[in-house]
């Protein structure tokens, strides 16, 4: 793991993202624009150019952590978001094709959770869950020190359970304010910071929501820890009581009294996460 160089690859809706791993160290960030609403092929230059500044006689393997559903066996993405035209692409055999060293795929929550695992709070355990908050919830589920994706890559997904009327991240992602209240998400957020009664409760009810979400990860998967990552991560402070009020009231009470969370502040998980994808296939 020390002497490898991997690239890790983060596709993201405007930017792709990249870097080379080496053991503990990474390489200076490369960055640049993409076409997102260009064809298939387009896209496919814009990523082969990225690579193409970092790739090295010497490089071991790519990873690369896309927002989308993923066929991890072959490498196959489906319907990326915010990519049109990325309705199937054969990522894995395309980059494998033209680089000629093994390449890795997977998607973007996943990646979040092993570059927690491997660089950030989720080192030293052995099962995680990395709970990414944003304009949704996504999740990667590390059990017995790998990432479990379930057999369609489809581990993971609680925003999209049943909740209430809608779904849990209707109720407790940084969408709940609009969703919800029709108010938008980052004025709330300044206002709490500033202290607004209306705003500061507001967030007391997306913590009650967040941490029935919660309760569902225990009851599912009974986890060590999960890290909060995403904007909404950022509001910790407004929610965090409202959460745990509601987490301790799981019927199995001693996994809610051993449950910890923590918050992400690992810079560059994304790209991290994607070259762990190659650490994660050798366990």
């Amino acid at each position: 793991m020390e002497s490898e160089k991997i690239i890790g690859i983060d596709l993201g809706a405007t930017n792709i993202r990249g870097a080379v791993i080496s053991g503990n160290e990474i390489s200076e960030i490369k960055s640049q624009r993409i076409k997102s609403n260009g064809t298939e092929e387009e896209v496919l230059e814009d990523v082969f150019s990225l690579i193409d500044k970092l790739k090295e006689e010497s490089t071991t393997a790519i990873g690369i952590g896309v927002p989308s559903v993923v066929d991890t066996e072959e490498g196959i993405v489906y319907d990326v978001v915010y990519i049109p035209s990325w309705k199937e692409v054969h990522l894995k055999k395309i980059l494998e094709e033209r680089y000629k060293i093994p390449v890795f795929v997977n998607n973007d929550a996943n990646c979040f959770a092993l570059g927690e695992y491997y660089f950030g709070k989720g080192k030293g355990y052995n099962s995680v869950i990395g709970l990414a908050i944003g304009t949704g919830v996504g999740a990667g589920v590390i059990i017995n020190n790998k990432l479990y994706e379930g057999a369609n890559c489809g581990a993971g997904e609680f925003g999209i359970c049943d909740y209430l009327d809608k779904v849990y991240e209707y109720y407790c992602s940084g969408s709940f304010f609009k969703n919800v209240y029709n108010l938008d998400g980052e004025k709330v957020f300044i206002q709490a910071k500033e202290g607004d009664e209306i705003a500061l409760k507001l967030y007391a009810e997306m913590g009650i929501h967040l941490g029935n979400a919660i309760k569902l990860i225990l009851y599912t998967y009974d986890p060590q820890l999960i890290i909060l990552g995403g904007s909404v991560a950022n509001a910790y402070q407004f929610y965090k009581e409202t959460m745990w009020q509601q987490i301790k009231t799981c019927v199995f009470t001693k996994i809610a009294e051993r449950i910890k969370i923590e918050i992400s502040e690992l810079k560059n998980s994304g790209i991290l996460g994607a070259a762990s994808l190659y650490y994660n296939q050798l366990v």
